[in-house]
C-alpha cells in the first residue's frame, strides 16, 4: 500500500497532538530489479533513438552534399568540354599561324641566298657564276674566273660573309675552248650557316 504525506511532517505518536499531519509518498522499495532494467531499458532505448536521429540527419546531408556536387561536377563538366574546344581551337589557330610564318621564312630564305651570293660575286673581280645548286644545307657553285687567284678571293669573300661554311674546290681547271684569254671553270662546294 502507497501512503502519500502531503504536509512533509511525520506521523505523530499519539493522536493528541494538535498539528495536523503532512501527507507522505512511499514508492516502495527503489532498489527492485524490475524497475532498474525498466529505467535501464527506457535510457537505452531514448539514446539509441536519438543516435538513430542523429545518423538520419548526417545521412540527409550526406545526401544532399552529394546532390549538389553531382550538379556542379556536371557544370564543371560543361564548362570543361568548353574550355577544351576552345583549347583546340587556339591550337589549330596557332599551327596555321606556324605554317604561314614558316612558309613566309622559308620564302624570303632563297631570296636572301641570292642576294648575299650576287654581293659576294659582285665583289670578287674577274668571277662569274655559270649555276648555284641548293642542295638542303649545301650549295654547290660551279662558274668561270681569269685566274686561279679569282678563285681564292671568291672563297675568302664567301668565308667574310658569316653564312657560308666549310667552303672547299671541288674542281678548277683551265678552260680550252675559250681562245682569246686565260679562263678557268671552277666548281665549289660549301654549307649554309646562319648569319
Amino acid at each position: 500500500m502507497i501512503r502519500i504525506n502531503l504536509l512533509g511532517t511525520s506521523k505523530p505518536k499519539s493522536r493528541r497532538s494538535a498539528a495536523p499531519s503532512a501527507p507522505v509518498i512511499e514508492l516502495g522499495d527503489v532498489g527492485s530489479p524490475k524497475l532498474k532494467i525498466l529505467v535501464a531499458m527506457v535510457l537505452a532505448i531514448a539514446g539509441n533513438t536519438g543516435y538513430w536521429y542523429y545518423l538520419d540527419h548526417q545521412a540527409q546531408t550526406i545526401a544532399a552534399n552529394m546532390k549538389f556536387a553531382e550538379q556542379k561536377n556536371r557544370e564543371l563538366s560543361e564548362v570543361k568540354a568548353k574550355y577544351l574546344e576552345h583549347q583546340k581551337e587556339a591550337d589549330n589557330y596557332k599551327r596555321r599561324v606556324d605554317v604561314i610564318v614558316q612558309l613566309h621564312k622559308n620564302q624570303a630564305t632563297p631570296v636572301e641566298l641570292l642576294n648575299m651570293i650576287g654581293d659576294t660575286v659582285n665583289r670578287t673581280e674577274a668571277v662569274w657564276l655559270n649555276s648555284m645548286k641548293d642542295q638542303g644545307p649545301a650549295i654547290s657553285l660551279e662558274g668561270m674566273a681569269l685566274s686561279n687567284d679569282a678563285v681564292a678571293n671568291l672563297i675568302s669573300n664567301l668565308q667574310k660573309t658569316g653564312y657560308f661554311r666549310n667552303i672547299e674546290i671541288k674542281e678548277s681547271y683551265q678552260d680550252e675552248q675559250v681562245k682569246d684569254m686565260q679562263a678557268f671553270q671552277f666548281t665549289l662546294t660549301c654549307e649554309k650557316g646562319k648569319s
